[in-house]
């Protein structure tokens, strides 16, 4: 018959208690289950609930418990064969087999001295599996405290099984549930029970907190770099401030450093890298060469916001030889932005520094030091008509243009009157834009002009209606939706050739680019206009109210000839007289999307962008994405690219992922990549591949000879002892050249 002892007394664990669950992990195939630890229901504070079939006391102060022994308290509990214990001194003393349990592990082991004044226990010849995280292994004595487990002479791994793939053996482990960090002393890290490394001091994570420490380790080989190595080190200076020092050593170009540091405040956040090269051995008539990034936004009360971007490096072709997080290797330009804004009840105020660093043999671009815009975002009703007023004041600079200096000035009051009901919708709007410039150079010979003025007004009529209807085309009880859409725009014909241009480019020709009241970026070019749009969009929705297809086309058509874009070049680009543009999207299977575009010149006769995409997703990591491009004018070339990304598990652990890229036009590859990784419960190992063309800014786009280069990268984390994130294999179909972009429609 079991028999009960209850006794008050201190705690071996200050923890709170919490409710039973099961927890239970998938590892390589094993289902392995631990039912976590719950305190015994009614047990209180320093009080300790006893349970053997035999029960002898010493005294009135020391009982010896045999046969079934089960101690509990809130914040353990034991199973073993007999226990002693001395009440008075606070000791525990029990023999195997033993179970022990808590919140965080459960361990098997022969023998357990324990002082419970002190919190503490001992456990001889221990096997321990920690609870609420992966980690298993065992010690020749195992300690509990407050702040977790440590373990001499032992062993730890997040592999399951008697043979685990990899194991730390170490002569001390301290598995710190407090700070959430392992630090082991004398360490050998053993591979299929081979040993491979001695570290004397090292750390790994037991959970997601931060700490201090190297990083997984990169290294890749190519024709650009040569043998490469990337050794991150990350340092958590404060829980709102870290670090991150990289040394990239490659072979073939010598030792990058490259620092990161990251801020958080209540005012500010933001990141400030430093990329520095002393000497490119590839590039010896190249001096030292770098990379500045400084990215943050600020929040000065409720209605003050500040923002900055900077991106600066040492020549052209820095990041086309050697890459970067912080800017991408297609850059033309980088930006330097700083702004700040107000956000009041009626009007918002923009403050802003702006210039560009422009790479290559390109056109330099000006500089806008500062550049003030204000908006009224609360317009001033007058008997049902809306009054805004928006305007800026800008000054440019640019020491390699004719114009070198040039201030302007540009109010535009509005007044729009519009309506707003289910089945349609109707806006008028009347503008004036009223610009002044002032602009400084060597002007002779020129068609600019140091003083200008320029008042135009601006009419736009626009109106939408929305027709709907069931529809059992595709399937049953679905939507149709019928969204045609029509457009005034007018504007008068004026000269504006003494105008320099100084933020103002031509906007993307798109079927949602036909309705914009304007065809250029900003105000040095106001298009003539005197046309009508008209476009219609009509869209499928199932019974759940998906929406699975849509098809969008709509047209402009010029009333007066100078009206027509031939007749308003800007730069080179290309203009067309007569724009049709269409897209498309079809999601008829949660597996299958397609989606398209078109942009037409029916003048012409002529193509003048295209694109289609087919994307399917499988379960599994099931990927396959087929892609065509065209563009008949990009910088003087015309595009026309086709590719392909997929993504194949091969097995439960393995997976094949490959990307192509093949250019029309020259009948060559442009990037082809493939990538083979494997993943079980507690390591993984990606190797990939990849040859692409080289970019160099210093010549001309349609080059005829091309050079490539190849590349073989390798990455290996053991679980457990590295970083904590996911291993996703979709992740490297976005690096390079060309990146993988998931449909809007498709579900990770």
């Amino acid at each position: 018959m079991s028999k009960t002892w209850g006794i008050m007394m201190l705690s071996v664990l200050s923890a709170p208690s919490f409710a039973e669950t099961e927890l239970a992990h998938n590892f390589c195939g094993t289902s392995m289950q631990t039912r976590a630890w719950q305190p015994l229901p009614g047990l209180e504070l320093n009080m300790i609930d006893i349970k053997s079939d035999d029960i002898e006391l010493l005294g009135t102060q020391s009982a010896e418990f045999t046969g079934n022994v089960d101690i509990n308290t809130l914040t353990m509990n034991l199973s073993a064969q007999s226990a002693l214990i001395d009440k008075q001194r606070g000791l525990l003393n029990a023999t195997g087999p033993i179970v022990y349990r808590d919140k965080v592990s459960q361990i098997n082991s022969s023998g357990l001295n324990a002082d419970l004044n002190n919190s503490e226990l001992s456990l001889l010849g221990a096997d321990y599996k920690l609870t609420d995280q992966l980690g298993h292994g065992g010690a020749e004595k195992l300690t509990v405290n407050e702040s977790g487990l440590n373990l001499m002479n032992a062993s730890f791994t997040t592999c399951p099984g008697e043979t685990p793939v990899w194991a730390i053996e170490a002569d001390e482990i301290d598995l710190s549930s407090e700070d959430g960090w392992g630090e082991t002393h004398n360490t050998v890290l053993r591979v299929f029970d081979t040993p491979v490394l001695y570290i004397p001091y090292f750390t790994f994570p037991l959970d997601d907190r931060r700490k201090s420490g190297l990083l997984t380790p990169n290294f890749s080989s190519s024709g650009r770099y040569g043998l490469e190595t990337i050794t991150p080190y990350y340092w958590n200076i404060a829980p709102n401030y870290d670090a991150t020092i990289t040394p990239r050593y490659m072979s073939k170009r010598g030792l990058q450093m490259i620092g990161e540091f990251r801020y958080l405040t209540e005012q500010n956040n933001g990141l400030i890298a430093v990329e520095y090269l002393d000497k490119d051995d590839e590039e010896p008539s190249v001096d030292s060469r770098y990379l500045f990034h400084w990215q943050q936004q600020s929040y000065f009360g409720e209605n003050w916001r500040g923002n900055i971007d900077i991106t600066n490096v040492s020549d052209d072709n820095y990041l086309t030889d050697l890459n970067s997080s912080y800017a991408t290797r297609t850059d033309t330009q980088l930006y330097r932005t700083g702004s700040l804004t107000h956000l009041g009840d009626t009007w918002r105020t923009d403050i802003k520094l702006q210039s560009f660093e422009v790479l290559g043999d390109h056109r330099e671009s000006y500089a806008a030091l500062p550049q003030i815009s204000f908006s009224q975002t609360n317009p001033y009703d007058f008997y049902g008509v809306d009054l805004t007023l928006d305007g800026e004041l800008s000054y440019f600079t640019n020491n390699n243009a004719v114009i070198d200096e040039a201030s302007r000035l540009h109010i535009e009051p509005k007044a729009s009157l519009g309506y707003q009901e289910y089945a349609w919708s109707f806006l008028s709007e009347v503008s004036l834009l009223h610009t002044t410039y002032n602009q400084h150079g060597d002007l002779t010979g020129t068609d600019f002009e140091e003083k200008v003025t320029r008042t135009l007004p601006k009419v736009r009529l626009y109106s939408q209606l929305n027709f709907e209807r069931e529809t059992a085309f595709f399937f049953k009880e679905g939507i149709q939706t019928l969204e045609p859409q029509i457009q005034y725009l007018y504007t008068p014909n004026k000269d504006q050739s003494n105008i320099g241009l100084y933020d103002t480019t031509k906007l993307q020709d798109d079927f949602f680019g036909l309705f914009r009241d304007r065809r250029f970026s900003s105000i040095d070019r106001i298009a003539t206009a005197n046309q009508f749009t008209l476009g219609a969009t009509t869209r499928l929705f199932s019974s759940d109210n998906e929406e699975v297809f849509n098809f969008s086309a709509g047209q402009i058509f010029y009333l007066s000839d100078d009206a027509k874009p031939t007749s308003q070049g800007i730069q080179s680009d290309t203009n067309y007289n007569a724009l049709f543009a269409a897209q498309t999207m079809l999601h008829w299977h949660r597996r299958w999307y397609l989606s398209g575009g078109i942009q037409y010149d029916t003048d012409g006769k002529e193509i003048i962008q295209s694109n289609i995409t087919l994307d399917y997703k499988g379960d599994d990591k099931q990927l396959v994405q087929l892609n065509h491009r065209y563009a008949n004018d990009v910088s003087g070339n015309t595009i026309e690219q086709v590719g392909l990304f997929t993504s194949i598990p091969l097995t439960h652990d393995w997976q094949f992922v490959g990307s192509y890229h093949r250019d029309l036009e020259s009948g060559r590859s442009i990037e082809v990549f493939s990538g083979l990784q494997y993943e079980s419960c507690c390591w993984a190992f990606q190797i990939t591949g990849r040859r692409q063309i080289e970019t160099d800014l210093n010549q001309a786009i349609g080059q005829e000879q091309a050079t490539f280069d190849t590349s073989i990268g390798f990455n290996i984390v053991l679980k457990g002892l590295g970083s904590k994130s996911r291993y996703d294999a979709q992740k490297l179909l976005q690096q390079g050249i060309f990146g993988y972009r998931r449909p809007y429609f498709l579900n990770n």
